[in-house]
């Protein structure tokens, strides 16, 4: 656990991504003329804005590439004051002998103030000649359109099952730790699209045992596997409320859930279940809606769930 194997197999290159085909083929396009635009990438955690940024930045400028690199997170630094004093200091000063202009990579710029943003854009006007800025962010919307309007948009989806399936087997076996089939796909089924998520389980799990297993992997990414969800959902239709009760708490005792994450992860596998027809499903999603606006809320989270487990046992039983 030395060294976190997120950061040891991120890739270096463009050419070395996974997924993301379309951004990838307009980058490679960027890093072979060794120039671009303003840039803005878009999209969920984990799908590789971060590591687009900098590979687009090493592809460009080679190994040295930090010397002519600013890494803000926006986040961290979202006033008028950081954007007025370290970025525009970063962009008066000459980029590095033997390139014309300089990278600033502001991460998660969605959490920039409105006025932080109102400055970012006049800089990006004045210096655009030696300077080039590279904006990630969660959600475009949040960027004012003036900004928008001078960056070439990328929008980064959720990697497919498939790619993150590849990429997990292959770090498992650089890493030399033992992987069976069914854990692999139980990572990439938790992970959601999330190739970050994916890798930081497969490390947490390997910590544990080198010989990695389904079991192993639910226990430790703290996600109820699909069957004993699916068991919830019969002992509702045909058990009734205590037995399903008991089985919603044995759910969250044995693999350590939140109120919340058990809704989530109920609503996400209720799509698979196939026993229930499509109203009963509709009804059942209307009372798990419900269940977690009220825990949001601040509803006391034991009593909501036995609502919830109570109002789909009257809704699917018979």
């Amino acid at each position: 656990m030395s060294e976190l194997w997120v950061e040891r197999h991120r890739p270096r290159s463009v050419s070395e991504m996974k997924g993301q085909k379309a951004v990838v083929d307009r980058l490679k396009a960027y890093s072979k003329s060794r120039t671009f635009p303003h840039l803005m990438f878009a999209g969920p955690p984990g799908t590789g804005k971060t590591t687009a940024a900098l590979a687009l930045t090493r592809d460009v400028f080679g190994e040295g590439f930090r010397s002519n690199l600013l890494e803000m997170n926006a986040s961290d630094e979202r006033k008028l004051e950081s954007i007025r004093t370290k970025v525009k200091q970063f962009a008066r000063t000459a980029p590095m002998p033997g390139t014309t202009f300089k990278v600033i990579f502001l991460d998660e710029a969605d959490a920039l103030t409105p006025d932080a943003q109102g400055a970012l854009r006049r800089i990006m006007e004045q210096f655009s000649e030696t300077c080039r800025f590279i904006l990630s962010c969660n959600y475009s919307s949040k960027i004012v359109e003036a900004i928008q309007s001078r960056c070439a948009v990328f929008r980064f989806r959720p990697l497919d099952t498939e790619k993150v399936l590849e990429k997990v087997v292959e770090v498992a076996s650089s890493e030399g730790v033992e992987l069976e089939q069914e854990a692999a796909q139980a990572i990439a089924k938790v992970s959601l699209g999330d190739l970050r998520k994916a890798i930081t389980s497969l490390q947490v799990a390997a910590s544990l045992d080198s010989h990695v297993t389904r079991e192993l992997v639910y226990e430790t990414t703290a996600t109820a596997p699909p069957e004993e969800l699916h068991g919830f959902f019969l002992a509702c239709k045909e058990d009734g409320f205590q037995p399903a009760r008991r089985r919603m708490r044995g759910i969250l005792d044995r693999f350590g859930l939140a109120g919340t994450d058990l809704v989530n992860q109920l609503h996400r596998e209720l799509g698979g279940v196939t026993f229930l027809d499509e109203m009963q499903k509709l009804a059942a999603t209307e009372a798990m809606a419900e269940c977690d606006f009220r825990m949001v809320e601040g509803g006391g989270e034991a009593l909501q769930l036995d609502a919830m487990a109570a109002r789909i046992c009257g809704l699917l039983g018979n």
